[in-house]
């Protein structure tokens, strides 16, 4: 029996939307008469898709889903639904070209709910490990100003651009942790091998060994004979950082210390203010209400402290109170930042000021990751050279003394 979706008002004047079976659209039509609702739409329902039969995904690799592939599907669903393409017809073209699983199986689970009747802001609140707080708000947003396809489009901009700045921090990140890993593991493989070889030898000359040489050879025999101890405390310590990590208290206080660290610190203020300034500019010219923006912004910040301020700031903001008034006794937020935003507060332009301040940030961002990495590799480099030199001197000093000693 074929099967029909409708949308109706009931005698209140509110939407009702469902699926029911029936031999004829006559027949359907005339049962939502009978039951006093006003008629605005009736399709019938095609045959679902099979998404995830064998032939059709054959090759496909089920992997995390990235930031990237949201971008693709933003904006790919942006030019259908403005090209006026229906939305259940659009997922199911973007459910047959997507090529991780994982998103095909999501995309597809949009298309089954909005055929069914679910909004698609609905339907994404069931996956929110792909689609956030935000990307929810906005298509809700979307949904009731009518203007889908803008938000699907301003989203996907906003994600490249997150996901920009993203990427360049851990690229600044990358060289050193690398470096300082390889480094690590070289001291450690002359301590634990090199220089006991270096020590048999000492022993065999029966001669008094130069200080230096003398504290190498206690690291060395020191690191040996506790190895797996120092490993385990390791391990304890980082576990029991992480835990502490995981705890308000401890977040709060390891999130604080990032941003007063001497090199690291202002880089990332500078990325958190870009990220809080970027992400408030689009839910508000997106048309989220205000304090629904804030609530988004604290959760998607990544610090604890700039969280903080932001729920304080959205409840002074309730009591009545300005933005920029509570991010100015915070002392957070560069004073530069608080101004501007005053200033599109009183303007009526927050959203534009907002998205200037962003911008700003972003370039300074470029600027300190590029001052960052030509400052950190000479740093780098001078590190390894007095740890190794100073190695291998202390291994090299008592051959010397011997050889002038001979001569």
């Amino acid at each position: 029996m074929p099967k029909f979706s409708y949308v109706v008002k009931d005698k209140q004047g509110k939407d009702q939307k469902g699926m029911r079976e029936a031999e004829r659209v006559d027949d359907l039509i005339r049962w939502l008469r009978e039951n006093e609702f006003f008629i605005i739409r009736v399709t019938e329902l095609k045959p679902k898709l099979q998404l995830f039969s064998q032939s059709r995904f054959g090759g496909k690799k089920a992997r995390k889903i990235k930031m990237d592939e949201l971008v693709v599907f933003s904006r790919q669903l942006a030019t259908m639904v403005e090209a006026g393409v229906p939305l259940v017809q659009a997922l199911s073209i973007l459910a047959e070209q997507v090529e991780n699983l994982n998103m095909q199986r999501v995309v597809s689970k949009l298309h089954d709910d909005v055929e069914s009747g679910k909004s698609l802001s609905e339907a994404m609140e069931f996956h929110k490990k792909v689609f956030s707080a935000l990307f929810v708000s906005m298509i809700k947003a979307g949904e009731t100003s009518g203007k889908l396809e803008e938000i699907l489009d301003r989203l996907a901009s906003y994600i490249e651009k997150t996901n920009i700045l993203i990427k360049k921090i851990k690229s600044a990140m990358m060289y050193p942790a690398v470096v300082a890993s390889m480094a690590l593991l070289i001291t450690l493989g002359m301590m634990t091998w090199v220089i006991p070889q270096f020590a048999d030898i000492f022993k065999s000359l029966n001669a008094p060994l130069p200080t230096p040489t003398l504290i190498l050879l206690a690291v060395s025999d020191l690191v040996r004979k506790y190895f797996f101890w120092l490993l385990g405390g390791s391990v304890i310590i980082v576990f029991a950082v992480r835990r502490l990590m995981k705890t308000d208290t401890g977040r709060l206080f390891f999130d604080s210390m990032k941003l007063k660290l001497p090199v690291f610190g202002p880089l990332l203020l500078k990325v958190a203010v870009s990220k809080f300034s970027r992400t408030l500019s689009t839910l508000v010219e997106s048309g989220v209400p205000i304090m629904n923006a804030f609530e988004i912004v604290g959760q998607t910040s990544g610090n604890r402290l700039i969280e903080q301020v932001v729920t304080e700031v959205r409840a002074s903001i309730k009591e009545g109170e300005s933005i920029s008034g509570p991010l100015e006794r915070k002392k957070v937020f560069p004073p530069m930042v608080v101004r501007m935003i005053a200033v599109g507060e009183e303007t009526g332009e927050l959203d534009k000021m907002l998205s200037k301040i962003a911008d700003f940030y972003d370039s300074q961002v470029d600027t300190a990751v590029d001052g960052l990495t030509s400052l950190i590799e000479p740093l780098i480099i001078a590190f390894l050279g007095i740890v190794i030199g100073s190695i291998v001197v202390a291994m090299f000093l008592p051959i010397l003394t011997l050889t002038k000693a001979l001569g």
